[in-house]
């Protein structure tokens, strides 16, 4: 048995411990040629440690229709919006600020999702999440 050929690599975004086969997920996986019912199962199990948060995954499908994926941390625009307490990003950014954050939470953030960021150093993890902050309307202080 040889190795099993890669015919599709997807993203998606999705809550994690909480994801339905129901719309948006279930047709987006069915059309990739992925069983819904049992990549929710694997998922669900896969990210029971941030329920609630959402999570972006990698999936890649191969040819017999098997699958695996990899599970990346929350995007920064989550993490941001919770540590700022709001609801949503401003849609004037530079007029309207929906809230503030500290240079240490910037700094928690950063931490989080160095992993997935393409940066040397924290510091420059700050700056990216910085930058996203301020794109957001969210005030970094400090």
């Amino acid at each position: 048995m040889g190795k099993k050929e890669v015919t599709q690599v997807f993203k998606i975004m999705a809550t994690g411990g909480a994801a339905t086969p129901a719309p948006p997920l279930g047709p987006v996986l069915g059309s990739k040629g992925v069983n819904p019912g049992q990549f929710i199962q694997k998922f669900n199990a896969a990210t029971q440690n941030v329920k609630g948060k959402v999570v972006g995954c990698i999936v890649t499908v191969y040819s017999d229709r098997s699958f695996d994926f990899e599970i990346k941390s929350s995007p920064a625009s989550v993490l941001i919006k919770e540590a700022a307490k709001a609801e949503k990003g401003s849609g004037v950014p530079n007029k309207n600020k929906v809230g503030k954050i500290t240079r240490d939470q910037v700094r928690k953030i950063a931490e989080a999702k160095a992993a997935d960021l393409n940066s040397a150093s924290i510091e420059a993890a700050m700056r990216v999440i910085e930058g996203t902050a301020r794109s957001m309307g969210v005030t970094v202080e400090g």
